[in-house]
Protein backbone atom coordinates (compact mmCIF):
# COMPACT_ATOMS: atom_id res chain seq x y z
CA UNK A 1 0.00 0.00 0.00
CA UNK A 2 0.96 3.40 -1.19
CA UNK A 3 0.17 6.50 -0.63
CA UNK A 4 0.35 10.26 -2.34
CA UNK A 5 3.47 12.22 -1.70
CA UNK A 6 1.07 15.31 -2.58
CA UNK A 7 -1.90 14.92 0.06
CA UNK A 8 -1.34 11.77 1.55
CA UNK A 9 -4.34 9.55 0.44
CA UNK A 10 -3.82 6.07 -0.74
CA UNK A 11 -2.93 5.38 -3.89
CA UNK A 12 -5.51 3.18 -6.21
CA UNK A 13 -4.06 0.74 -8.64
CA UNK A 14 -5.49 1.33 -12.04
CA UNK A 15 -5.04 -0.36 -15.38
CA UNK A 16 -3.24 2.20 -18.10
CA UNK A 17 -3.73 0.90 -21.81
CA UNK A 18 -1.33 2.43 -24.50
CA UNK A 19 -1.59 1.19 -27.92
CA UNK A 20 -1.28 -2.50 -27.57
CA UNK A 21 -0.01 -2.90 -24.10
CA UNK A 22 -1.33 -2.78 -20.65
CA UNK A 23 0.61 -1.54 -17.58
CA UNK A 24 -0.75 -0.73 -14.01
CA UNK A 25 0.03 2.55 -12.03
CA UNK A 26 -1.01 4.05 -9.18
CA UNK A 27 -3.63 7.03 -9.17
CA UNK A 28 -4.66 8.99 -6.17
CA UNK A 29 -8.10 10.09 -5.83
CA UNK A 30 -8.13 12.99 -4.57
CA UNK A 31 -5.47 14.79 -6.55
CA UNK A 32 -5.01 12.61 -9.54
CA UNK A 33 -1.27 12.07 -8.85
CA UNK A 34 -0.25 8.77 -11.36
CA UNK A 35 2.87 6.47 -10.19
CA UNK A 36 3.99 3.75 -12.46
CA UNK A 37 3.50 0.71 -10.83
CA UNK A 38 6.09 -1.59 -9.81
CA UNK A 39 6.60 -4.64 -11.63
CA UNK A 40 6.62 -7.02 -8.72
CA UNK A 41 2.93 -5.20 -7.41
CA UNK A 42 2.00 -5.14 -11.17
CA UNK A 43 2.60 -9.20 -11.26
CA UNK A 44 0.54 -9.73 -8.35
CA UNK A 45 -2.36 -7.35 -8.62
CA UNK A 46 -4.07 -9.27 -11.76
CA UNK A 47 -7.89 -7.97 -11.22
CA UNK A 48 -9.55 -5.06 -9.69
CA UNK A 49 -12.44 -6.58 -7.80
CA UNK A 50 -15.96 -4.31 -7.68
CA UNK A 51 -18.52 -5.65 -5.30
CA UNK A 52 -21.80 -6.41 -6.88
CA UNK A 53 -24.84 -4.30 -5.06
CA UNK A 54 -27.15 -7.72 -6.37
CA UNK A 55 -25.55 -9.97 -4.66
CA UNK A 56 -25.67 -7.51 -1.09
CA UNK A 57 -29.53 -7.53 -1.40
CA UNK A 58 -30.91 -10.94 1.21
CA UNK A 59 -34.24 -12.24 -0.08
CA UNK A 60 -36.42 -14.14 2.29
CA UNK A 61 -38.18 -16.74 0.33
CA UNK A 62 -41.35 -18.76 1.60
CA UNK A 63 -39.36 -21.78 3.14
CA UNK A 64 -37.32 -19.28 5.42
CA UNK A 65 -40.12 -17.29 6.45
CA UNK A 66 -42.11 -20.41 7.83
CA UNK A 67 -39.16 -21.61 10.14
CA UNK A 68 -40.44 -20.14 13.88
CA UNK A 69 -37.14 -18.62 15.56
CA UNK A 70 -38.46 -16.24 17.45
CA UNK A 71 -39.34 -16.15 21.38
CA UNK A 72 -42.45 -17.00 22.15
CA UNK A 73 -44.84 -15.38 25.04
CA UNK A 74 -48.17 -15.98 26.95
CA UNK A 75 -50.65 -13.62 25.54
CA UNK A 76 -54.62 -13.52 24.04
CA UNK A 77 -54.25 -12.97 20.15
CA UNK A 78 -57.23 -10.13 19.54
CA UNK A 79 -58.34 -11.44 16.30
CA UNK A 80 -58.78 -15.27 17.28
CA UNK A 81 -58.12 -16.16 21.36
CA UNK A 82 -55.09 -17.93 20.89
CA UNK A 83 -52.74 -17.47 23.99
CA UNK A 84 -49.52 -17.86 22.41
CA UNK A 85 -47.75 -15.62 20.01
CA UNK A 86 -43.96 -14.76 18.53
CA UNK A 87 -42.56 -11.63 20.27
CA UNK A 88 -39.71 -9.13 18.98
CA UNK A 89 -38.91 -5.09 19.90
CA UNK A 90 -38.40 -2.71 17.62
CA UNK A 91 -37.04 0.92 17.91
CA UNK A 92 -39.74 2.72 15.82
CA UNK A 93 -39.65 6.41 18.10
CA UNK A 94 -36.72 8.06 19.15
CA UNK A 95 -33.63 6.50 21.30
CA UNK A 96 -34.87 8.35 24.72
CA UNK A 97 -38.32 6.75 24.25
CA UNK A 98 -39.11 3.03 24.78
CA UNK A 99 -39.03 0.15 21.82
CA UNK A 100 -42.33 -1.00 20.57
CA UNK A 101 -42.99 -4.85 21.12
CA UNK A 102 -44.86 -6.59 18.28
CA UNK A 103 -46.78 -9.90 18.70
CA UNK A 104 -47.50 -12.28 15.95
CA UNK A 105 -50.03 -14.71 16.57
CA UNK A 106 -48.66 -18.66 16.34
CA UNK A 107 -52.00 -19.73 15.16
CA UNK A 108 -53.60 -17.15 12.85
CA UNK A 109 -50.46 -14.76 12.03
CA UNK A 110 -52.40 -11.47 13.06
CA UNK A 111 -49.56 -9.84 14.14
CA UNK A 112 -50.31 -7.01 16.68
CA UNK A 113 -48.39 -4.28 19.08
CA UNK A 114 -47.84 -2.85 21.81
CA UNK A 115 -46.42 0.49 23.31
CA UNK A 116 -44.79 0.90 26.08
Amino acid sequence: MEFCPKCGSRLVPKKEKTGKKTSLILVCSKCSYKKQALSEVASKVSKVIQPDPQKLVVVIGKEEQKLRTLPTVRVECPKCGNNLAYVWQVQTRGADESSTQFFRCTKCGYTFREYS
